[in-house]
Parts: C-alpha cells; structure tokens; sequence
C-alpha cells in the first residue's frame, strides 16, 4: 500500500491501543501512559476517547485499562477474514528461498492430509507431488504432525485403514501404528515432524503446524528435498527454518505460538 496523508492524533493514541495489546493485561493510566511514551495528561483523554467508542474499558474498582467489547469485535472480524493459505504463501515462498528445498502447504481434506500450494525448488526431486495430493499419515512428515495436533477421533480410523493396507499381516499392521505413536509423541516434543527416506528413498522432510486462533490446525508447512542436500538432524539449518515458519506464521493467524 502507498504511502498515504494520516491523521496524527490516531496514531498517537494508537499507541496505547499498542501497549495495551503487547501487555495482555489490564495497566494502570500512568503505567500505560508510560509504555506509550507520553504524559499522563495526554494519554487520559484518548482513553476516555477509546472508552466511549467500546475499544478500552476501565474497570471501576481498581481503575486499570483493558482492551473493550469493540476491540474483540475488531478481532473476531478480522479473523473470521483471514485466509489462511492466503496468509501463509508469501512465508512459504520465502522459506523455499532459505533453505534451497521445495515447500508445500496442506490442510486436512476429506481424505486425509491434502497439498493446496506447493513451491518448487530448482533442485531436482522425483516426488509426485502437486496440489490436491494426499499425503499418507504414517509416511510422510506432513501426515505426522497432522496425526501430532489434529484431535485422536478425526485421525484414528484413518490411521487404522492406513496401516492395513501397508502392512502384510495385523501384527506388523499394530507394529506400524506403534512405531508411529512414538513418532507422534517426538514431534509433540519437538514442536516439528520428520520423515528420513520415507516414503520415498532419499527424500528427507520437515513439516510443522501452523494453528489458528482456537489453537487448531490450520494448515501444515512442509519443507522437503533430497537427502544429499537436506540434513536430517534435528538441529539441522532446515529444521529450525520450518518450526520458524510455522511459529511465524501462527502468529499471523492469531494462534498459540507455545504448546
């Protein structure tokens, strides 16, 4: 957007719309005057101001500040507007450029985790995959953290089926669903999922959830590439850029960006 002619006064009493925001408390006049780097004198009126429009309430018995009924309103609209695909590819893209690997964004369809964005990176990578993909949960890293955050009722029965069509009796069917609760539980740790070769063999993957303002997930952010120029340890440059991303961009979305 261009840069455009203001009004002064707004953005300095947005200031303490600002301050009230980064406390996530309720402030007293002079300690929020403070934060917002002005007078006391100067900032009552802007409150008394704000108060009438419904952004601030001042709460009578102790006389503290906080964010009004208008301010949650302005929230809620604002995220009942967001897209979050929309929201999330420009820091896909970015995050494609970091780390030199392909990026997809997926969310959870009717069949399980489906790619809605994929960013290519330069570097050859013989995976097919496109948008409207649907990824296998035990597989794939993108799947993992699906089975990591979503609630165990969507996924269970999902899983199940999964794991009987990969495997050849019900033992091994049982030993894959096991190995993948451990796999689940490590990922909860580590706030990111991980696949090493599977499924397909020399292909490596990091994927981390991006969640919503009910701390749902919103969508996955996968970065994936071939094992000779994708590091695999968890500490690897790739890692960190994907839970990053993922952190950033659950921010934006107005969700938890702590478990």
């Amino acid at each position: 957007m261009s840069e455009s002619r203001g009004i002064q006064s707004i953005e300095v009493g947005g200031l303490l719309l600002q301050c009230l925001i980064a406390a996530g408390r309720p402030m007293g006049l002079k300690e929020l005057a403070l934060a917002a780097g002005m007078a006391t004198s100067k900032a009552h009126p802007y409150l008394a101001s704000f108060g009438r429009l419904g952004l601030v309430s001042q709460d009578e018995s102790t006389g503290l500040y906080g964010l009004g009924a208008m301010a949650l309103e302005l929230g809620l609209a604002s995220l009942r507007q967001l897209d979050p695909i929309r929201v999330v590819t420009p820091l896909a893209e970015a995050l494609a450029l970091e780390v030199g690997q392909s990026v997809a964004l997926s969310v959870w369809g009717n069949h399980g985790p489906t790619v809605v964005r994929l960013i290519e990176s330069t570097a050859p990578i013989h995976v097919n995959m496109r948008p409207g993909t649907v990824m296998e949960m035990t597989q794939t890293a993108t799947g993992l953290v699906f089975a990591a955050w979503l609630p165990e009722h969507r996924i269970q029965n999902l899983m199940r089926r999964e794991a009987r069509v990969l495997s050849a009796n019900a033992n091994a069917a049982r030993e894959l669903l096991e190995e993948m609760q451990r796999r689940v539980l490590e990922a909860r740790k580590r706030g990111i999922g991980r696949a090493v070769g599977r499924p397909i063999p020399g292909v490596n993957a990091f994927a981390a959830p991006v969640r919503g303002p009910y701390g749902e997930v919103a969508l996955v952010v996968t970065a994936l590439g071939p094992a000779a120029s994708f590091g695999s340890d968890w500490s690897s440059p790739v890692a960190a850029a994907v839970r990053n991303i993922a952190l950033r961009a659950t921010k934006l979305l107005g969700g938890p960006t702590q478990s």
